[in-house]
């Protein structure tokens, strides 16, 4: 394995230093680790049906199967997933390799490694491990570059967060690829929701990278200003100047385009201020990083942090992972509808976004006399597709819906409709996490259950997966309220959720089957509380606390850290923003304890980059300390048994 592991690597090397001009060779590689690799390794053991979030077993399957209405019952055409062997390799595989052709925004038109962050440094940093793993790959920059305040110089070595396995010589997640003598990086779900640890030189599958330096990977992009949506930027208009990179918008009216390099400034000001494991997934023209969720997604529904994927296959998973794939690795998908969202003409978005194209060949310029809209019709590589991913549109794009809030499900060519997502929600729903390695005494941990229930920590968190599976209001949980309403750009785009039949085969054929995905099973005030809708504040989902001890920092900004020493290791900025791992028994406790808490928020508010990023700490106001009755004792058998939860039958 490590020899074809070298040979993988040098080859690629090779090609990128020196090669990457050879038209003639198509290669696709990612790293998947073998058994061995993993961190109690759990064989997938599933076989049964999901039918829109209900499980149905083998057995129940089979009386089913006796009556012509079980048998539509069971069908795809009628909304069923069978998750058998096949289904849980190709999710599993989805979730290491599967781009779907994000690789074309990343590197054509984003220019990830086209700046000072490349490829060949990454390859560079990765074979100086010599075959060691690393939970944070540390790359020389190639060039000077300032991004906002920040100024970094060239050879300077900068902490990506990017995880590479032991013996392996591709970063987890991270495929490469060359095709028409280019290569280029894409993201698969292993960058963000799987780790390596390396105190077992294990990679920890589920995990959430909660390093991860994604606004930085961003900032160091050629054009990062294509990311403008995920960004602090209000007013577009406020970057263009009056005759100025002149176009004809979608009304065939005057106007223009923002200037390409003042733009990417206050963009990249931004980016760098995300805190390292957070990443902001909405395109609301706010800049509200969210902390990276964890993968262990077995009855933790609903999903996403206000709890918005309720809805489809596997009770919304399927949801969520789409939307993560459609709506953040391709900012080209929402062109059509960036009216609605922003109040920005489609024309003046996708110009935006191409002017300044990593790529040449995908560079907008407006003095070819093309709409923005004409020019991406002539080279986009995925033409049967709302932008440069490999998706499919839903019949009502570029309207959208709560089973897609993109309108559009990604998906690549030569797999079933859907196939690829559901294949992923089937998977993610075996994984449970790792033993944690520090436990407590068996009489400690029953203590704290005691505890647990005394300070009704039961009311919302019930269950095997301990939690209601509920969206509480943001004044009620009191948490940042920035990200609660990060959806509500979609209301007037919403419409009923109508989907194709599973067996559909991709590219579409002609007139294929619909499907109207069923949602009268959804709480309304629950679905207005997940997207902010009509006037509603929104919400935040109760998450389940299986595997605390792998998941600090805690709620949903990632603003509750605490480090080794809780006295100096105090908020982000006492930890992450040095490059310390939070510890999950002092970040535990700070979740509980007033006093400890309050240090924890004013660290927080002392950063203004912070501040500016709505990353605070705040909310879930119910204590286990002696404001509350408590008793110290009390309060350390609680963290010790919330630590040693990790397995749902």
């Amino acid at each position: 394995m490590k020899i074809r592991s070298w040979v993988w690597m040098s080859f690629l090397f090779l090609l990128i230093i020196g090669f990457g001009t050879f038209h003639l060779l198509d290669v696709d590689y990612a790293y998947i680790p073998p058994e061995e690799k993993l961190m109690d390794y759990q064989p997938n053991k599933r076989s049964s049906y999901d039918f829109w979030g209900e499980y149905i077993t083998d057995k129940q399957a089979k009386v089913l199967s006796k009556t012509d209405e079980g048998r539509k019952k069971l069908s795809p055409e009628n909304g069923a997933v069978k998750i058998d062997k096949e289904l849980l390799e190709l999710g599993r595989k989805t979730f290491y390799e599967e781009t779907f052709g994000n690789e074309v925004f990343l590197t054509d038109i984003l220019g990830m490694v086209d700046g000072p962050f490349t490829l060949g440094n990454v390859m560079k940093a990765i074979f100086a491990l010599k075959g060691k793993g690393t939970n944070n790959l540390r790359v020389e920059l190639a060039e000077d570059v300032t991004l906002g305040d920040k100024t970094f110089k060239k050879g300077e070595k900068v902490d990506t967060g990017i995880d590479v396995a032991k013996g392996a010589y591709v970063p987890i997640g991270l495929p490469v690829s060359v095709h028409d003598g280019r290569v280029r990086v894409g993201i698969s779900c292993a960058a963000c929701h799987a780790s390596f640890d390396p105190e077992t030189d294990k990679v920890v599958e589920g995990a959430p990278n909660s390093d991860l330096n994604g606004g930085l990977l961003l900032a160091l992009s050629t054009n990062s200003a294509s990311y403008f949506s995920h960004a602090e930027i209000s007013n577009i208009k406020k970057y263009m100047q009056k005759n100025s990179r002149s176009i004809i918008d979608s009304k065939s009216e005057p106007a223009s385009l923002p200037d390409p390099g003042k733009l990417e400034k206050a963009v990249d000001s931004i980016l760098v201020k995300w805190p390292r494991g957070n990443f902001d997934t909405t395109i609301d023209l706010i800049s509200n990083p969210i902390q990276i969720p964890d993968s262990f997604t077995l009855r933790d529904h609903p999903y996403s942090w206000s709890g918005m994927a309720m809805a489809g296959p596997f009770n919304g998973l399927s949801t969520f992972s789409n939307n993560v794939h459609s709506q953040n690795a391709d900012a080209t998908t929402m062109f059509q509808a960036s009216s609605e969202l922003f109040g920005i003409d489609k024309e003046i978005y996708l110009g935006t976004i191409l002017q300044k194209a990593a790529n040449e060949d995908l560079r907008y310029k407006p003095m070819r006399g093309l709409k923005p809209s004409e020019f991406f019709k002539k080279i986009d590589p995925t033409p049967n597709s709302a932008g440069v991913l490999q998706a499919v549109e839903l019949p009502s794009y570029p309207k959208v819906s709560i089973i897609a809030p993109s309108g559009v499900i990604a998906n690549s060519p030569n797999y079933k409709f859907y196939q690829q997502n559901n294949g992923v929600s089937a998977w993610q729903n075996t994984l449970q996490p790792p033993k944690p390695k520090v436990r407590g005494e068996k009489e400690t941990i029953a203590s704290g259950r005691k505890v647990f229930e005394k300070a009704k920590c039961i009311s919302c968190h019930a269950g095997e997966a301990l939690t209601n599976n509920k969206i509480v209001p943001a004044e009620t949980i009191k948490t940042e309220p920035s990200r609660a309403k990060s959806f509500s750009v979609v209301e007037n785009l919403l419409t009923d959720p109508v989907i194709y039949t599973y067996d559909t085969a991709v590219p579409l054929p002609k007139n294929p089957k619909r499907i109207k995905v069923p949602t009268n099973n959804l709480d309304p005030e629950q679905v207005r509380l997940a997207f902010g809708l009509k006037g509603s504040s929104g919400g935040y989902k109760v998450p389940s606390l299986i595997g605390l001890y792998w998941t600090p920092p805690y709620l949903h900004d990632g603003g509750v850290s605490v480090g080794a020493n809780p006295r100096t290791d105090i908020g982000v900025p006492g930890t992450i923003s040095k490059g310390m791992f939070p510890d999950p028994k002092n970040s535990l406790r700070a979740l509980i304890d007033s006093q400890l808490r309050e240090k924890v928020i004013k660290a927080n508010r002392n950063s203004a980059d912070l501040q500016l990023m709505h990353v605070t700490g705040e909310g879930h106001e119910y204590w286990v300390d002696q404001t509350t009755g408590f008793s110290q004792e009390e309060q350390d058998q609680m963290i010790s048994y919330l630590l040693s939860l990790y397995k749902i039958k």
